[in-house]
């Protein structure tokens, strides 16, 4: 009973000490792993990954990525300074980088690392597109979402190891494991995660539209994305990502405040 207790304390003391408030959204968030450790790991896989793939460098599309990643960035540094959290982005290394492979994706690793395969381009169709996708990955490290993932990852394995030492029904221990790894999996990290993705799709409106671009253009994006899934997709229970249509909807309604905010930045016409 005294290890179960102890146990219990210790994953308080965790969660009260290891939260971090997202200043795009004023929730506290998880931060087991600071991102003083977090983001030179996250620039050494990026390092890595560019040295194992093929560059698009000098191109009309390369530059185009480059251009609309820093009017991004730049949008969410006056945002930020804006709501009075100046020098939030220090430790952010903005990079921007086209990368030649068929694969309909783009991501960000923690700290703004940020990669575009060639295979999304004639899905965002221009500029205004690829901002709607920049601004979901910018929001994505601004968020720091990468750290928040990682960290549940870590309670869940903890939780698993908890739970391990507190059964003594060893006959059933693999039974439980099972049901645990799939209740923790649909009941906490997949939910966890999609709420993620709808948050970095309202950060990424709002930081597309004060760059000056159509935000709008997102749920059109979005459309063209379904159509190039064919439809196919897994139920949105069992998903990492909202559903197509969820995603649409969401980005439709939200874009009215994209433009009022971005308002308040002087912006009043779109690109």
């Amino acid at each position: 009973m005294k290890f179960k207790q102890s146990l219990i304390l210790f994953g308080m003391a965790l969660l009260v000490f290891s939260c971090a408030q997202n200043p795009f959204t004023g929730k506290s968030t998880l931060a087991i792993m600071p991102n003083s450790q977090l983001f030179p790991t996250a620039f050494a896989q990026y390092d890595q990954f560019l040295n194992e793939n093929k560059v698009v460098k000098g191109t009309k599309d390369a530059e185009m990525i480059k251009r609309v990643g820093q009017r991004i960035a730049v949008a969410a540094e006056r945002w930020l300074n804006a709501n009075g959290h100046q020098g939030y982005l220090t430790d952010y290394k903005w990079e921007y980088t086209l990368v030649e492979d068929k694969t309909v994706n783009a991501w960000c690793m923690p700290g703004g690392k940020i990669v575009f395969y060639t295979g999304i381009l004639p899905i965002a169709k221009g500029e205004t597109g690829v901002a709607a996708i920049m601004g979901h990955e910018v929001a994505h490290a601004l968020a720091n979402h990468g750290q928040q993932r990682m960290s549940a990852g870590m309670l869940q394995q903890a939780a698993a190891v908890g739970l391990n030492v507190a059964l003594k029904d060893d006959d059933n221990l693999e039974l439980y494991n099972q049901a645990f790894g799939i209740g923790s999996q649909v009941g906490v990290m997949l939910p966890f995660s999609r709420a993620h993705e709808t948050e970095a799709d309202k950060i990424g409106l709002y930081l597309m539209a004060i760059a000056g671009y159509n935000p709008d253009e997102a749920a059109e994006l979005w459309k063209r994305m379904k159509a190039n899934s064919g439809g196919q997709s897994p139920p949105e229970i069992l998903s990492t990502h909202p559903s197509n249509d969820s995603r649409i909807a969401n980005l439709k309604a939200l874009a009215p405040q994209a433009k009022a905010e971005a308002k308040k930045f002087g912006v009043t016409s779109f690109r």
